[in-house]
């Protein structure tokens, strides 16, 4: 039986749904927020927000501004991060379409704690937040759906705070590279050095050093064509 392989670009690349740590390893699935509306809802949403355009790299919203509501992703892609004090950035997620970026305090108030940019161009419903609570208290569908968008992101930051907080750096990208290779959503993921540095709070020189380690012990192998294939991800996800 042939091994499971996922190929990782070396060279920059941007993957073209989200990219999220979970429960259950890096997942795409989302709760789709409009989809799960029955259209009597569904409109008045659409009633509610204003469409908006943003161009690759133009940012959404960003770290210590002030929160008026959220944005639900409905074609594009869109990175969130936090930036330390030092400057250095952490990535929290890629969400593509039905994904909403905003979080957590989708009813506006208070500031954002990360910043969330285009990567792609985005097309998107801007929802103001006093708005979208009100709506929400008198639609019980609607308030079940977004608690139930709201736990899907909570499971993936939690993931994600236990694989930085419990794990050497060689073993969370030992991880991480596993979770690539389990994906269900596609055997080929894209993925530049630098961007998976910023997925497990380290550096792409480092990310570098690493990645050629585990070509040498066999657990990846680099190709001619600038990727890279995860040859053994049940070894890489056994790694101490």
């Amino acid at each position: 039986m042939s091994k499971p392989t996922t190929r990782i670009r070396s060279g920059f690349a941007l993957p073209s749904s989200a990219l999220l740590l979970s429960d259950s390893g890096l997942d795409s699935q989302v709760p789709d927020l409009l989809a799960r509306l029955p259209e009597s809802v569904r409109q008045e949403v659409r009633a509610l927000g204003r469409l908006r355009s943003y161009r690759a790299g133009e940012t959404l919203f960003e770290q210590g501004q002030t929160h008026d509501g959220l944005v639900l992703i409905e074609s594009g892609l869109v990175r969130s991060y936090y930036t330390s004090e030092d400057a250095r950035e952490l990535t929290l997620g890629y969400w593509s379409a039905g994904h909403f970026v905003g979080a957590p305090q989708m009813f506006g108030g208070g500031r954002h704690v990360w910043t969330s940019v285009a990567v792609q161009d985005i097309q998107g419903l801007w929802l103001p937040g006093e708005e979208l609570r009100e709506l929400a208290a008198r639609t019980a569908v609607l308030a079940v759906a977004l608690c139930d968008a709201l736990v899907h992101k909570s499971q993936c930051y939690c993931a994600l705070l236990q694989l930085l907080a419990t794990h050497s750096m060689r073993v969370r990208l030992a991880r991480l590279l596993s979770m690539l290779a389990a994906r269900p959503s596609g055997p080929v993921i894209e993925l530049s050095h630098s961007q998976l540095a910023s997925i497990i709070g380290s550096t792409r020189q480092w990310v570098s050093q690493t990645l050629a380690q585990f070509d040498e012990a066999g657990l990846i192998a680099k190709r001619p064509d600038g990727t890279m294939v995860v040859q053994e991800p049940g070894r890489l996800a056994r790694l101490r």
